[in-house]
Order: structure tokens, then sequence, then C-alpha cells
């Protein structure tokens, strides 16, 4: 079967559900064990460091199938990840608390994502030459 085929469609569809439904769970775990803002501060950035990784992965190893990226980044960590809830305990805090936690979250995120590459680049044997060329 192609790639184009309907079936291949509704399978990876029905896939990124159940990876959906799985992050959600993850997440939902999360904030019982850390509610409130750390919840989600620990979601999010775990959420970049294995997006990152899956990214990575994908540039520099290859060995993971197209559909299992897809189930992975776009139904597990879009639903383990959390913007929306985010933006609301962010407007919740006091405007200094919100501040810092804006700055926390997208720093924290972009440091996961730079550490997911520089494991990813470890794992692959990818050395500093080949990514200066």
């Amino acid at each position: 079967m192609n790639d184009n085929h309907p079936l291949q469609t509704i399978e990876t569809v029905l896939l990124v559900a159940v990876g959906g439904a799985i992050g959600a769970n993850l997440r939902y775990v999360v904030g019982l064990a850390l509610p409130g803002l750390w919840g989600t501060f620990t979601a999010n950035v775990t959420g970049c460091f294995l997006l990152g990784l899956l990214l990575y992965e994908n540039r520099y190893i290859s060995l993971l199938a197209d559909r299992s990226r897809a189930v992975f980044g776009t139904g597990l960590l879009s639903s383990y990840t959390t913007y929306s809830t985010f933006a609301v305990e962010t407007v919740q805090t006091a405007p200094v608390w919100g501040v810092v936690n804006i700055v926390a979250n997208y720093t924290s995120g972009f440091a996961a994502v730079l550490l997911a590459r520089a494991v990813t680049l470890r794992l692959s044997g990818v050395t500093k030459e080949v990514l200066t060329r």
C-alpha cells in the first residue's frame, strides 16, 4: 500500500489520536504530581526536550518512520504540552510572577531543545566539522 492510500491516512489519523490520548493522560498525571505553574512548566519543558529529540533524530539519525514521528510529535507531545494552560495560569498570577513564568518557560523550553540537539548529535556521532560545512 502506498503512502497516499486513504487507508494509510486513516491509520495515521487513528495512531495520532491514540498518541494524543496517551499524551493527555500523561499531562494529567504531571498536573496531579505538580499542581499549578510547576506542572505546566514541567510538562512544557520536558515536552520541548522530547520534541527536540524527535526532530533532531529525524535530521541526524533518521531511524523512526514518518508515521512514528507523527504519532509521537503531533499526537503524544502536542497533547502533553500545553500552551493554553500556560497562558491562563500566567494571566491568573501576580504580574511579576507572570513575567517570571513567561521568561522561565520560554528560556527553559529553548534550552531543552538545544540540549536535545546536543544529545542527538552525540548519539549520532555527527561532528562539529560536519555541522559547519
